[in-house]
């Protein structure tokens, strides 16, 4: 891990954490209420402490982990993953909603037709104009 301290932000650590790309992104995310400070709804500025329960939400997932470590530097993906540990509870759950997508997920069983093309453009033009 790279340089520890005993306050960060909690916009910091998502970044560093690599939950985030950016420090922008996981700010808007934690005032847009994705994430919550041990279930309640937290500022930016907010400062993490080990052992508490952060819940986040990135577009169909929710991760629930524990913070175990702290850190204000960006590292690389083997460090930030010892920062936290996700929840088993979380795990079951992700696992099952990414399989519960795949089975909602039907693709075509052959190409269209020239018919079918005709019908699928017809009703794209219909919905561009």
């Amino acid at each position: 891990m790279s340089e520890q301290s005993d306050k960060v932000r909690l916009d910091k650590w998502l970044w560093a954490a690599r939950f985030f790309k950016t420090r922008g992104l996981a700010k808007q995310a934690v005032e847009g209420g994705k994430v919550h400070y041990n279930g309640e709804r937290a500022k930016c500025s907010r400062m993490v402490e080990v052992g508490v329960e952060l819940t986040i939400r990135q577009g169909f997932d929710e991760k629930v982990v524990v913070v175990v470590a702290l850190s204000d530097k960006r590292g690389g993906a083997p460090q930030a993953q010892l920062l936290y540990d996700e929840t088993p509870a979380s795990l079951k759950a992700r696992d099952e909603a990414a399989a519960q997508r795949k089975l909602m997920r039907t693709e075509p069983s052959r190409r269209p037709t020239k018919k079918g093309r005709r019908l699928i453009r017809g009703f794209h033009d219909q919905v561009i104009d």
